[in-house]
């Protein structure tokens, strides 16, 4: 690998990520969601850990990656920096958006338990 503080970093995206999508399905019952919602999240998620792995795995490789200046990443050609950014951006804004509709799952959850709870001791 070019960047070899990159490439354990991949690793690391790779075991975080994982774990993250085993706790996520640990909770998936709780979300009251419709399974447009659900499944809209489901690829969401998905898509941005895999995401999140090929892109620093790509900057690992050819030691690209202006963006992660923290890990090593030097500025590499426009096409490996393009689709490196488009990565990350991406995969920011489906994460964002999927744990944003996931939080308001568990919100309406929780809130239809309490319902439940205050109805049943009147």
């Amino acid at each position: 690998m070019a960047n070899p503080r990159m490439g354990l970093s991949a690793h690391l995206e790779g075991i975080m990520n994982g774990l993250f999508l085993m706790l996520v399905g640990v909770v998936w019952h709780k979300f009251s969601l419709s399974p447009k919602w659900l499944t809209t999240s489901y690829w969401l998620l998905i898509y941005s850990t895999f995401a999140n792995v090929l892109a620093v795995l790509i900057a690992a490789i050819t030691g690209a990656g202006k963006m992660m200046p923290l890990e090593g990443g030097q500025e590499g050609g426009a096409g490996l920096e393009t689709t490196i950014n488009f990565l990350l951006i991406s995969l920011s804004l489906a994460l964002l958006f999927a744990c944003t509709v996931l939080t308001l799952g568990y919100y309406r959850f929780m809130h239809q338990k309490l319902h439940e709870m205050t109805c049943t001791t009147h």
